[in-house]
């Protein structure tokens, strides 16, 4: 059986898996690789772009060496070589949980529960929910289904259809220790810069394919003039994309003021000319369309590995 073969079946085994189970509730697999970068950062910690570059390096470097071992080792065996393929795409997207976390968050905010909904948010973004009222809620909600489409599922798949079980675990890596590391606090801002830009660039095919696709799945005129209009103005280069398409394709406003850890954020506002203020039930709409975008996505990966034996054939 052929490597495109071996992923075509080894994601849709994943991505059933992650649909009818989730993530895996204890012992999930990113959680045990954030426990030993956070080892890691503890033994290298310096306040020097340097020593942020080796924990990237060490971290990141030592879980794709780690999956491409565990490849190598099963290689001889379709079987065997599928399944892995299948837990690892099942360990590194998480679209369920994704639905799952934004939609518990909507029927809160359905009920008239804005407190329940400000202590479930943090289990899907970083805002400061108590700065949020309920329409503040309901648009960081869809922005964050938006950001995490790109990074929870569709950037996987790219890097899988391009490296297999070691692009969908590399992929998954950088990301995560973009998130310990990455962000502009006092602590991190030099150590975490290497993460933040190796994260950049990991994630810019699935952000473009994520905004493309999202055009494709709702309002593709309105999703190619935000993304073309405004996605230059987002301080982020792959979640500016991503948020202007979903915005126009739903054809809402995102961006704004917001808040992180304190920090008060101004950033500009994406589909403003066209789009409505985020409502409860716009965000059932970006769970559907990050299904299908999901789904899309799919099919691309595995007609781009199919298109390029072709070509190499």
């Amino acid at each position: 059986m052929g490597a495109d073969r071996v992923f075509a079946y080894g994601a849709a085994t994943g991505l059933l898996g992650d649909l009818l189970l989730g993530d895996p509730r204890r012992g999930h697999p990113v959680a045990v690789f954030g426990r030993a970068a956070g080892a890691v950062e503890r033994v290298l910690w310096r306040d020097h772009r340097g020593w942020g570059a080796l924990h990237t390096a060490v971290c990141a470097g030592g879980a794709v060496a780690a999956a491409a071992l565990a490849a190598r080792a099963v290689r001889r065996s379709p079987a065997a070589s599928v399944a892995l393929t299948g837990a690892a795409t099942w360990a590194v997207v998480g679209g369920t949980s994704l639905a799952r976390e934004a939609r518990a968050v909507g029927r809160a905010l359905e009920a008239g529960d804005v407190d329940a909904a400000r202590a479930r948010l943090p289990h899907l973004c970083g805002r400061d929910p108590q700065a949020l009222d309920a329409d503040g809620i309901a648009r960081a909600v869809v922005e964050s289904v938006a950001e995490n489409t790109s990074d929870a599922v569709v950037g996987a798949l790219v890097w899988g259809a391009v490296g297999g079980v070691p692009g969908l675990v590399g992929f998954r890596a950088v990301n995560t220790l973009d998130a310990m590391v990455g962000h502009k606090s006092p602590r991190y801002r030099r150590f975490g810069w290497a993460s933040a830009r190796l994260d950049d660039v990991a994630g810019w095919p699935g952000a473009r394919l994520t905004a493309a696709l999202a055009a494709a799945g709702g309002n593709p005129r309105g999703a190619l003039r935000a993304w073309r209009a405004d996605a230059g103005k987002h301080p982020s280069p792959n979640a500016g994309p991503v948020e202007a398409s979903f915005a126009g394709a739903l054809g809402v406003r995102l961006g704004g003021t917001l808040s992180y850890g304190g920090r008060v954020e101004h950033r500009p506002v994406l589909n403003g000319a066209a789009g409505r203020a985020v409502e409860v039930r716009d965000i059932d709409r970006a769970v559907r369309l990050s299904r299908r975008v999901g789904l899309l996505a799919f099919g691309v990966c595995v007609a781009g590995r199919l298109l390029l034996k072709g070509r190499a054939s």
